[in-house]
């Protein structure tokens, strides 16, 4: 059947921005006194909503104090454009190819857990951001992955169904949310360093450039 709507997730899917936020993060707690790594970090990151990532550091490493969601992303993105000076080199290019052509398909959003407008910003240098229905970031659905209320409240504004609805993720909470949205789950299957369950997937692969929209939904006429 026919897609009426793909529903994107960002960081590790079309952006591989993960690696540099997990670094930023532990500059972040570094720098207010605490003790941390990257193999601590990383887990907490993959696929998760950043209001819950402030939470649970927050949680873990007393030393962050009393700082807010938004103080802390504010200062957390000094380190990131530290650790990510060239973004476009961040670029998944055929995870962005085949954006472009999902959305000559049917409409393409994109919710992702990280801040709205750094989302946006980055959707712009993409060159997407006119194939891009609107972008769901932190805080703007009711609960992070792996709830599906982020697909949920994307395929409600679109005005479709869950069912007609394509998620692509490439973590484990991503497609556990996808799932529990009732929607078909494409998969990239692209974190061999950090490996993830994709159970429950409708199709995995490595490489959105293997997808062959045309035979996968029949299109052709």
């Amino acid at each position: 059947m026919k897609p009426k709507a793909f529903l994107f997730d960002f960081d590790g899917t079309l952006v591989d921005t993960e690696a540099a936020w997990t670094r930023a993060i532990v500059d972040l707690v570094v720098t207010r006194g605490g003790r941390t790594s990257f193999s601590r970090i990383l887990p907490a990151v993959v696929g998760r909503n950043w209001l819950d990532i402030d939470r649970y550091l927050h949680r873990e490493y007393p030393c962050l104090g009393d700082s807010t969601p938004m103080q802390d992303a504010i200062e957390l993105r000094k380190f990131y454009n530290r650790r990510a000076k060239d973004q476009r080199a961040l670029t998944i290019k055929s995870s962005v190819d085949f954006f472009l052509k999902a959305a000559a398909v049917a409409p393409c959003a994109i919710v992702s857990g990280s801040p709205h407008d750094d989302v946006a910003a980055m959707v712009s240098l993409l060159g997407i951001a006119d194939k891009t229905a609107f972008v769901l970031g932190a805080g703007e659905y009711d609960e992070g992955k792996p709830s599906p209320s982020g697909y949920l409240k994307a395929a409600e504004i679109l005005g479709v169904f869950p069912e007609d609805c394509i998620v692509v993720e490439d973590s484990t909470v991503g497609v556990q949310a996808g799932v529990a949205a009732g929607m078909r789950v494409l998969a990239l299957n692209r974190r061999k360093d950090f490996p993830q369950d994709v159970e429950g997937a409708t199709w995995v692969v490595d490489d959105l450039a293997s997808v062959d929209l045309e035979c996968l939904f029949e299109l052709k006429s």
